[in-house]
């Protein structure tokens, strides 16, 4: 599949919806980073579809063939443009479109896969997305944590993680210093890399970037406009392990135990936490782990945030 006939496949219903209503559908796209309450964010839009779309908002269904195609995120886009997947994208972006009624002004997809996976996305997709803003007038929505407190619980996400074929740090048994030493895991400090290369494809005026402040739910909830003195958001909280059930975590990685048995000790291992909190709950983050940090982080140069 050319790059032209992206375009060409979803222009014309989109031209026509937009100059029925003399503007571009907005397609917001929520692209992370990890650890910023994704998943809240994900679960609310999800369980307001009903109620956004009477306010012109669309939080898409999946294609009904996809693996689990009612989970509120929409992981289709990194795995198809990791894999120059074009033609599953493209069926993607119909299914989506095909959602978009008379009222729809504002489309959101959700998935921290694409920040998480940003740098794997070769030449051709970035191409695919960078024409999406000839379709849509498109936003990108990102929050960000303090570096080190983001580093830290990233690592422990990775060490969590199962071992994946050509991953370097899912399910491994490595140190946080050891982690930073390998491009794959250091490059997600790379803010301004990621902004400024989301502003060459999308436009200068493209990127809505936000402090991860804790209720990111709420500010979503502020951003749309639709907050009703119904809506009582729940937070999903995943728990972060403390530095003893990392090390335990570390032994069942250097075990190599097969996915299911690793996902069956899980529950466990979240009661043992609750008991070893209390004796070890301090940070990952010694002299040696903060000096790399410092060296491989590429902060943002300036305040992006127009909220």
């Amino acid at each position: 599949m050319n790059n032209p006939s992206f375009t060409d496949e979803l222009a014309p219903y989109l031209d026509a919806l937009e100059r029925e209503n003399n503007r571009k559908i907005k397609l917001i796209i929520h692209a992370g980073t990890p650890k910023t309450g994704t998943t809240s964010i994900q679960t609310y839009l999800h369980k307001k579809q009903r109620t956004l779309r009477g306010k012109g908002i669309l939080y898409p269904h999946n294609l009904e063939r996809l693996q689990n195609p009612t989970a509120p995120k929409h992981q289709w886009i990194e795995k198809n443009l990791i894999t120059t997947h074009l033609s599953h994208l493209l069926e993607n972006f119909k299914n989506i479109v095909s959602q978009i009624k008379h009222e729809t002004h504002t489309v959101i997809l959700s998935s921290e896969g694409i920040y998480n996976h940003w740098w794997d996305f070769p030449v051709e997709s970035k191409n695919i997305l960078a024409e999406l803003s000839t379709l849509f007038e498109v936003a990108v929505w990102v929050w960000f944590r303090e570096p080190t407190d983001f580093i830290e619980s990233y690592y422990k996400q990775c060490i969590r993680n199962p071992q994946l074929p050509n991953n370097p740090c899912y399910g491994k048994d490595l140190s946080l210093a050891q982690m930073l030493d390998i491009n794959w895991f250091a490059r997600q400090l790379d803010y301004q890399g990621f902004v400024s290369e989301c502003e060459s494809l999308f436009g200068t005026n493209s990127m809505y970037l936000f402090n991860y402040e804790g209720d990111v739910v709420q500010q979503v909830i502020n951003l749309l406009g639709v907050d009703t003195p119904h809506d009582n958001p729940t937070l999903q909280q995943n728990k972060s392990l403390n530095n003893a059930s990392i090390e335990i975590l570390r032994t069942v990685n250097k075990l190599g135990i097969k996915v299911k048995d690793k996902e069956a000790l899980l529950p466990h291992l979240r009661e043992i936490n609750k008991i070893l909190t209390s004796y070890d709950n301090h940070s990952l983050i010694n002299e040696e782990c903060r000096n790399k940090i410092l060296r491989v982080s590429n902060p943002l140069l300036k305040a992006y945030n127009r909220a």
